[in-house]
This record gives structure tokens, sequence and C-alpha cells, in this order.
């Protein structure tokens, strides 16, 4: 319960600690990309309604964002081996990223060239790609290898009848695709994050948990969800004695890339204070992404932040073999996400990683999908387990479901936040005044996000002028 003794707020934009005065009591050397970058600025913000409701606003978004920039479409672990396929699908496109023979990865345009029947489904492998509608067949590098009847189609020029590509990267594991021949690479895009990564090696680490929720809302509300932390007093407050966050630290080290740094193992400064044995009761009571037993008690001098990073380091030791002493108590415990426009968030860390990502759901402007998964070290034996399938959950169905899979403390946080976004859409169709507001600092992801849709408008329809 949110008192008056919590609200000890400094006269900055911090109250009580900043995150800066969490790291300032770490005893190992913080690493530079920890420290607050840079800043969008105290411009205050609103936005229009609409951006979240009109089917105009939504084509825009198709045309001028989804069209032309960098998703992440499946992991390299989804396609080992030559011909193995996944279908990647986003605001009625479709792409089979496939592995070629060289080991290469392509992503080929999911259509029939003879009469637009979608070619594959889902995920698997192929020797070459046939069409089930009439048995036109494509190799698996999209070249054009025959049909049935090809005495009726002499105007079929061999050469131009591949099938269409689009851009293909990879980092950290990821399959990136592009539909913008004329896009910035990917590495410049994503620069910050490739740089600060290298210290967590997400290329040698396995999809372990994927689960896949629609949402009736739309794309953007659902990751406004996930870009900042101080919902947490009222949606999430089971959580409140072990997490900061109304002073999380927040910048945009490029115009790509935000971060979020929330700290665990401090409570929130919007309760009464907790003694660091009762913050280390709560957290090691609780399900969470750090594997710790139950009722431990906190040792004599120690912090629940420095108890817990001993514990994380210890267990991670002995699952992969590798030493952490070096890790900083934030790189073991706290939520650390890097947005990366338009719609993936990675979380830093040696434990395990989230991974999300979020689209429309089709063409429509208040259905979304949310994709969330969780990246594990390589164990110590080197054997690499097999990825996670996806675990769907529809429009009206609960996180709950994914209990055995999520745990029920991290599918309930969940649940918590799909339980809000309905009644978001359904205000935001709603509202008479036809703006939202975004604070300066707390919502700077959230700014972010809506300046780089409105460049990316601006700058298509430039080009169209």
């Amino acid at each position: 319960m949110m008192t008056d003794q919590a609200m000890n707020f400094r006269g900055d934009r911090h109250p009580a600690d900043s995150y800066e005065d969490v790291l300032a009591r770490e005893d190992r050397p913080i690493p530079a990309y920890m420290r607050e970058g840079r800043q969008l600025g105290d411009g205050a913000m609103t936005v229009a309604t609409e951006r979240y409701c009109n089917p105009a606003f939504a084509a825009k978004e198709v045309r001028h964002v989804w069209l032309k920039t960098w998703q992440f479409a499946c992991r390299e672990e989804d396609i080992p081996k030559p011909g193995d396929f996944h279908v990647y699908e986003v605001v009625g496109k479709s792409l089979i990223v496939i592995r070629q023979d060289d080991g290469s990865i392509k992503a080929l345009h999911n259509v029939c060239l003879h009469r637009g029947r979608k070619l594959v489904s889902g995920k698997g492998c192929r020797s070459e790609i046939k069409c089930p509608y009439h048995a036109f067949t494509w190799a698996i590098d999209g070249a054009y290898k025959s049909n049935p009847i090809p005495w009726d189609f002499p105007h079929i020029e061999p050469a131009e009848f591949r099938l269409p590509e689009a851009r293909v990267d990879t980092w950290g594991g990821f399959v990136f695709v592009n539909f913008d021949p004329g896009a910035k690479p990917l590495l410049d895009v994503i620069a910050p994050l490739a740089t600060d990564f290298e210290r967590f090696d997400f290329a040698n680490r396995y999809r372990a948990i994927w689960v896949q929720k629609k949402c009736r809302c739309n794309w953007k509300a659902l990751s406004e969800a996930f870009a900042e932390s101080f919902h947490s007093i009222t949606t999430h407050p089971q959580i409140l004695p072990g997490i900061g966050d109304a002073n999380s630290q927040f910048d945009c080290p490029n115009d790509y890339v935000s971060r979020q740094f929330s700290a665990t193992g401090i409570a929130s400064p919007f309760i009464a204070p907790l003694s660091e044995q009762e913050i280390f009761s709560h957290l090691t009571g609780a399900r969470t992404r750090i594997t710790v037993d139950g009722g431990a008690q906190l040792p004599e001098g120690a912090t629940a932040r420095s108890a817990l990073a001993a514990m994380a380091r210890e267990n991670l030791a002995a699952e992969t073999g590798k030493d952490y002493s070096d890790a900083t108590d934030g790189e073991m415990l706290d939520s650390i996400l890097y947005d990366v426009f338009p719609n993936m968030a990675f979380w830093a860390g040696h434990v395990s990683n989230i991974v999300y990502r979020w689209r429309p759901n089709g063409l429509s402007p208040n259905e979304a999908i949310m994709d969330i998964m969780i990246l594990k070290p390589v164990p110590a034996s080197g054997e690499r387990p097999r990825p996670a399938p996806v675990f769907e959950i529809g429009l009206d169905e609960s996180m709950t479901l994914a209990n055995d899979i999520l745990g029920p403390g991290l599918a309930a946080v969940f649940e918590q936040d799909m339980l809000n976004l309905p009644q978001v859409q359904a205000g935001l169709e709603a509202s008479e005044t036809g703006r939202v507001y975004l604070g300066r600092y707390a919502e700077q992801k959230i700014r972010a996000l809506h300046l780089m849709i409105d460049r990316y408008i601006a700058a298509g329809e430039a080009l169209e002028a």
C-alpha cells in the first residue's frame, strides 16, 4: 500500500535512490554501458489517440514503418540445417526464412508467382519449394525450377521468375529481416545493443521458453505496457517489495535504441521502508528469473541485493561452468531492457534473458501479437538443447495458461498487464480529449517510439510527394 512515509522524493526527477545511487553501492567496477546516457530532452509530449485506433494511420505505419525497418524473424537455432525454414508474418506480408546449402540464410516472399497461393506455412525442412496448388517449383535459394505444363508458359523467363527476397542479417543468434533494400545496415541500427551485449554472448544461448499472446489492443499500446516501470505501483503491487520502479533509469543511446534499468533487491520507493531481510525473504520466496531457494536467511553484513547476486553467480557458474566473479550485481539481477525500433526488446544480463516482440495481428489497428521468449545459457556440457516451440494463447485466453511454462509468478505478472490492455484500447477509442500525455523521463522510451514513427512516416510521405 502506498504511504505518505514512502513519498520521500528528491527535488529532481528521481524519487529516493536513483539507479546511479544503487550502482554506487556496488563493490565491483561498473561497466560504462550501465551509466545513464543520451536523453531525449525535457520537451513535453502528447500524442493523438487516433494513432492507436485509426485504420488510415495504421496503413501509414505499414507503408513507412513495418516495410522499412529491421525485425527479428526467428532464431538461427530454428533453422540449423540446409532447407530448414521458418515463416515470419507481419502486416499481411509473409517471408520464408530458409537456410541455404552454404549455411547462409535467405528470406523469400512466401507467395507463388503463378496465382498467388502461400507456398509454405509454419516451419519445416524442404529440398525445394513446391506450390501445393499447381506444383510450380523453386529451389531453396528462390531460383525457378519448373511447372507441370511448361509449354503453356512460354512467356516465363526462368531467370526473372525467381522468388523475390527481403534483406537478411543476423546478430546474437537472431535472424533479422527487412523489406526495404535501401535500409540502413542492421548493425548501424542496433549498434549500442551489439556493443553492450558482447558481455552476454547471446549467440551461445538457446530458447528455453516461447509464449505468444494475441491481444485486443493496438501494437503500440501493447509495447508501451513494457516500456516503463511505474505502472507496477497499481498493476503489479506484489513485486514492490523487491524492485525499484519509479526510480528506474532511462536513456536513448541512438535514435533506434532506448534503454531501461530497474534495480532488483531494493524496495519500491512507493511502499514503507523494508529491512534488508524483508526484501531478501520476499525475493527468495518469489519465483523470479533468479534461481534461489526460498526461506533463506540473509548472511550477516550482506544486503539483500548483494546476497541475491552472490547466489545467482554461484548457481549460474554451476550450470554453465563459467566464472561470473567480475559480473556486477546489476548484471546478475536487474531488469535491463534495450528496446529496438520498432518492435523488439532484449533483456541484458548473465542469467536468463527475456526477449519481447510486438506486431499488429494482420492489418488490424486494434489487435496485436506479443512474443515472449526466454533465452538461457548453453549448459556446461556444451550440448545445445532444442529450442522451445511456441505456446500460443488466444485473444480472450489468460496468460495463466502458461503457468507451467513461465512459472505462476511470472505468468501472473504478464496476466496483470494483459488485463489492462483491452481497457486501454477501449479508452483510447472513447477518449474525449483525443490526446495521450507522456512523462518527460519515465516514459522516455514511449516518446522515442512515437518520434521515430513520425520520422519514418514523414520521410516516406516526402518521397511519395
